[in-house]
């Protein structure tokens, strides 16, 4: 199963250290391949490192692709981490 969307970061400092620990720490859970992208930088969902190289403020809309058996469940958890600002209160 292949899904992919579009999701804007809606939290204000966009994609930092910390929200990139909280959706890596997301997509390592699931067995499915899980990339990010930005403007053609495509990176594995499961790096931190790789997520933080994305340059990604507040309003920039990454297409997620979730590729596997459980990418439906994956991008759902992802989708809802994001929409609720990585769980991080000031943001």
């Amino acid at each position: 199963m292949t899904i992919i969307k579009e999701l804007e970061l809606v939290n204000k400092y966009g994609m930092h250290v910390r929200p990139a620990g909280s959706l890596a720490k997301v997509c390592q859970k699931y067995q499915s391949e899980i990339t990010v992208d930005n403007a053609g930088n495509a990176v594995s969902g499961k790096s931190v490192l790789g997520l933080m190289t994305l340059e990604a403020p507040m309003g920039t809309i990454l297409k997620v692709t979730a590729i596997g058996d459980d990418a439906d469940r994956a991008m759902a958890e992802i989708e809802e981490l994001i929409a609720n600002h990585f769980g991080i209160a000031d943001e």
